[in-house]
């Protein structure tokens, strides 16, 4: 029995062409994140639902409060605040692109693989 955070579908995913655009950036994000999936690449490997509630954490909770933090650094010209918001920002970047392929990896999905 599976874990539900855990549970793929069987087989290997579909890919489009906005996923060959997200596959490098997201790769990057997980080997960073040192979460490689066992094919070592996304292309031939789901995206968890574990990781893919973590990742839309990590947009919602790092990300976008990073870009405001770049704006509040410009703004008041805090160097420290800015570089804190860029890395927020890069990391909400990099779990943005694993949350949007794996949600088109889900949708792309056949019903009767789900």
């Amino acid at each position: 029995m599976s874990y539900p955070w855990t549970r793929v579908p069987k087989g290997l995913p579909p890919l489009d062409l906005v996923q060959v655009r997200l596959l490098p950036l997201a790769d990057f994000f997980m080997g960073l994140m040192w979460s490689r999936p066992g094919g070592l690449s996304l292309r031939t490997t789901w995206v968890t639902p574990a990781t893919l509630w973590l990742s839309t954490a990590v947009v919602l909770l790092v990300g976008l409060p990073g870009v405001a933090a770049i704006a509040y650094g410009i703004a008041t010209g805090q160097v420290l605040m800015l570089f804190a918001g860029l890395v927020a920002a890069a990391l909400g970047t990099g779990a943005g692109a694993v949350a949007t392929y794996g949600i088109r990896q889900r949708r792309l999905a056949p019903a009767a693989r789900r």
